[in-house]
């Protein structure tokens, strides 16, 4: 067990507090707090929990944490936590790799599928009472391209896979056989393959290297026809760039789960295009994933209190878990 104490731990929840922490709160002094009170709740803190995983808050209030050991976000990515001074430190950061990874897939598979049957244009006709008989796309054969190669990327090629369609991955370094996508590209080589592919889905983690990577010279190499997918992070691509390349139709429709400003602006273009499907960054949250999120944080406590390696310990250069951890 690490020390005698009661470890001390802050939760950056705001006003909903995580579920099932009971068997936490027996065990460590829990301080639950909002973004307000968060300098108050880490001094002294030997552990953060950053619940609301979407909060920018920890950089500004870093300067308190003069006691913390391990910092935890209830996310895959970890950008809004991985700032200079963390990454700095001694403070192991964690995240939550591999809870979303199948319902993310899940999601995507759904608007391909959407995409190649025109679902939105039948419930716009039922909802006109129009009978128009109309012909689709088969997904059998059509080839994606998945631009982000760990689990959830791997999850996503695996279910796409198994839906008929030709996988291949883009990632930090070219390879051949990968077990899941086959044939992998080198991510600087982005826009000399994207026209060989129909489907373009994003879920890269946000770096420096990758930050706005689909922009107007991305989409200017997509194939016509071609539809993109972003699960990964808002900020992979430059925005007015994606406006303005879904006006000149390449890509010719896209499904957008996240975006560079959430909530995503009543004014934007994007509400009002047909050939846009957007979602209130959900793709991965399942029913139960809240209490899901606090099983993975409560496993890596209780290797934490009994000296035991955490798991999903991220690279605070890398900015991810590397492949082949635990």
């Amino acid at each position: 067990m690490i020390g005698t104490e009661s470890p001390v731990l802050a939760v950056l929840c705001g006003d909903q507090h995580p579920p099932d922490m009971d068997s936490i709160e027996h065990v460590a002094a829990v301080r639950y707090t909002d973004e307000a009170g968060l300098k108050k709740a880490l001094h002294g803190a030997d552990i953060l929990f950053v619940y609301d995983f979407l909060s920018t808050a920890v950089p500004g209030a870093w300067e308190a944490a003069d006691k913390l050991r391990w910092l935890h976000i209830a996310s895959a990515g970890v950008d809004p936590v991985l700032f200079p001074g963390l990454r700095e430190s001694d403070v192991v950061l964690t995240n939550s790799r591999g809870v979303f990874d199948d319902a993310i897939a899940e999601y995507v598979l759904g608007v391909v599928l959407a995409f190649a049957k025109d679902f939105a244009r039948s419930r716009q006709l039922q909802q006109e009472r129009t009978w128009l008989h109309r012909e689709t796309e088969r997904v059998s054969g059509r080839r994606a391209l998945v631009v982000g190669t760990g689990p959830i990327g791997r999850s996503i090629a695996r279910l796409l896979r198994a839906a008929g369609l030709s996988v291949a991955g883009a990632g930090r370094t070219a390879r051949e056989s990968d077990p899941d996508f086959g044939v992998v590209h080198a991510s600087a080589e982005l826009t000399t393959h994207l026209g060989d592919y129909d489907y373009v889905i994003a879920v890269a983690p946000l770096t420096e290297q990758t930050k706005g990577m689909f922009d107007a010279r991305a989409f200017a190499a997509m194939k016509p026809g071609a539809r993109f997918v972003n699960v990964g992070r808002g900020e992979l691509v430059v925005t007015g760039d994606l406006i303005a390349a879904l006006r000149d139709g390449r890509p010719a429709g896209a499904a957008l789960d996240v975006f560079d400003t959430e909530p995503l602006p009543s004014d934007s273009p994007l509400w009002t295009m047909e050939n846009v499907l957007i979602s209130p960054h959900m793709s991965g949250d399942f029913i139960g994933w809240r209490n899901t999120l606090v099983e993975v944080f409560a496993g890596n406590f209780e290797r934490w209190r009994t000296g035991q390696p955490l798991r999903n310990v991220v690279d605070k250069g890398l900015g991810y878990v590397p492949s082949g951890s635990n």
